[in-house]
């Protein structure tokens, strides 16, 4: 991909991504590399016309092109341009509907996580005991400064990324969908730590 993050910096072009199967298909180029509408739409459960069509609307606002180096002239592969869509927060709260998209886009992810947790409890008997204890979460409760978990974020991704690099040709590698959260609490909130 020729670029990491894909900064949106107006609530139209995230409101363009908050569609379930935009989110889908977006993902999918993402994690799977390019792809035409109709093998989108196999992989989905699709129809190859609402595939293509919400490529399109992909490429409109930037989140996908064309696959340059495609295997064949007479087929239209679509690639995903950047890794990673980030936004603020703030600056998509000045319109009801960026305030939607964000919630959305949120709670999406939410349910990814809950689908991944729920696939493992479900799996966990066919993955080897290094991958059975590797997996799991914590939920550390610390204080800290917005720009302390600022920089987190950064510096976490950025050890992902050379993570993913390192582990590139390991046969024993496989897809990890790693999620950072930080979400203030109130003081008087209860304990968060088991």
């Amino acid at each position: 991909m020729e670029h990491e993050v894909f900064h949106v910096r107006d609530s139209r072009t995230l409101k363009a991504v908050a569609h379930p199967l935009r989110m889908r298909l977006l993902g999918e180029l993402r994690s799977h590399g390019p792809a035409t509408a109709t093998e989108l739409a196999v992989r989905l459960g699709e129809s190859s016309g609402s595939t293509s069509y919400h490529l399109r609307q992909l490429a409109r606002y930037g989140f996908v092109e064309e696959d340059h180096g495609q295997r064949d002239r007479r087929e239209r592969r679509w690639r995903a341009i950047h890794r990673f869509t980030s936004w603020s927060d703030v600056e998509t709260a000045a319109t009801a509907g960026g305030r939607e998209a964000a919630a959305f886009l949120r709670r999406r992810r939410l349910e990814n996580l809950t689908a991944d947790v729920e696939n493992l409890e479900r799996e966990r008997d066919l993955w080897s005991q290094a991958w059975a204890e590797a997996a799991g979460m914590s939920d550390l409760v610390v204080r800290l400064s917005p720009a302390t978990v600022a920089s987190l974020y950064e510096r976490v991704s950025a050890m992902l990324l050379e993570a993913a690099e390192r582990d590139r040709d390991d046969p024993e590698a496989r897809p990890v969908a790693v999620v950072l959260a930080a979400h203030p609490r109130r003081e008087d909130s209860p304990p968060g730590r088991m």
